[in-house]
């Protein structure tokens, strides 16, 4: 997700893309409650619980971030 606020990007994972969203814009989640409103700008689909919290911890990395501005600067 991008902050429309600042520009800054929030990487995560959940089963349920839209409730996570609506929860970040509503302020439930005290991390991002200063950046709102926030939009999707990426995302990707795993197969397990696992996969998707390895992406996570990879895409919080200077190499994943590297590997996101690629991706949303060339969308």
């Amino acid at each position: 997700m991008k902050s429309e606020k600042d520009g800054r990007l929030y990487k995560g994972f959940t089963s349920d893309l839209e409730k996570r969203l609506l929860q970040h814009n509503a302020g439930i989640t005290t991390s991002t409650k200063g950046y709102r409103p926030w939009n999707i700008v990426y995302s990707e689909k795993f197969k397990t619980r696992i996969e998707a919290r390895e992406r996570e911890k990879f895409l919080k990395t200077g190499q994943g971030r590297d590997y996101l501005k690629k991706i949303i600067t060339a969308a």
